[in-house]
């Protein structure tokens, strides 16, 4: 008899939901959501647009316990309005890093993990989920200054617009080959600057560029790992186990530009030339 094949023996972390992707992570599968389900906190935008709405409003808030230490996930779900996020779900994700941060000057030092789902802001809720999201990166930023903040890209949604901003803030980022980051989304890029610029529809490319691999190559990643809800745990226990960076990625940030500024625009960008730009800044 034949050995089961890597793949079939996995436990999809991509295929979990984001509750399931919570439970995977936390110690024992346990963990105390916060304003669940039957709150029924929704968008109340939504619902005067004639969306139909998600109970939880696509964000779920978890309390619990990572490699024995306080931790707060906080998991968007792709699978509700593309994971973008509005009033609500901002609200709910900025609060509870607020409430983090406040545990670490009361001495509980307590942790977050961000499992990054989404295409950013949601358009139907437009400016008010702006300011929620820029609530979010000033709260990454507190929470940093006591304990590591680690986001998780895992999906085929990847992570975009608002929210990638929110990922370059984490103390450390974790992804997977299916994952995807980038500020602006494939269609985005294409729409405003055309296909020959960006071919949304040019899977290998886009993935060449915005990737898990690339982005883990190129240094804007620190662990990139296999679809193995196992493996993304072991890579999160690991880099809380680092503790704080000394120097934090965006405060890198120069590093970077003075790379791209050695990049000519006149022709179409190559993944590998992307690599060989800014691999250079994250080694220095």
């Amino acid at each position: 008899m034949s050995a089961t094949p890597d793949f079939l023996s996995r436990d999809s972390f991509v295929e979990r939901d984001a509750r399931a992707r919570v439970q995977a992570l936390v110690d024992d599968g346990r963990f105390r959501e916060l304003i669940d389900p039957f709150e029924r906190l929704v968008s109340p935008w939504l619902l005067r647009q004639g969306v139909v709405t998600q109970s939880d409003d696509g964000v779920v808030v978890a309390r619990g316990e990572i490699d024995g230490q306080p931790v707060v996930v906080l998991a968007i779900e792709g699978a509700f309005q593309g994971g973008s996020l509005g009033e609500v779900g901002g609200a709910k994700i900025a609060g509870a890093l607020e409430l983090a941060a406040a545990d670490n000057r009361r001495g509980v030092p307590t942790r977050a993990l961000l499992v990054l789902e989404t295409g950013g802001v949601r358009l139907q809720e437009a400016n008010l989920g702006l300011a929620a999201i820029a609530e979010i990166h000033a709260a990454i930023v507190d929470l940093r200054r006591y304990q590591p903040v680690i986001g998780i890209i895992a999906g085929t949604v990847g992570c975009f617009g608002g929210m990638s901003i929110a990922a370059g803030l984490c103390s450390y980022l974790v992804m997977t080959r299916e994952a995807r980051l980038g500020l602006n989304g494939p269609q985005v890029i294409e729409q405003e600057a055309g296909v020959a610029e960006y071919d949304s529809r040019d899977r290998p490319f886009i993935w060449g560029l915005t990737g898990g691999e690339q982005r883990y190559r190129t240094g804007l990643v620190d662990t990139y790992v296999d679809d193995d809800s196992t493996a993304l745990r072991a890579a999160v226990i690991a880099l809380f186990r680092r503790g704080r960076p000394a120097v934090e990625r965006s405060q890198r940030c120069e590093q970077f530009l003075a790379r791209l500024k050695r990049y000519d625009p006149a022709g179409q960008v190559t993944a590998e030339q992307v690599r060989q730009l800014l691999a250079e800044g994250a080694e220095s």
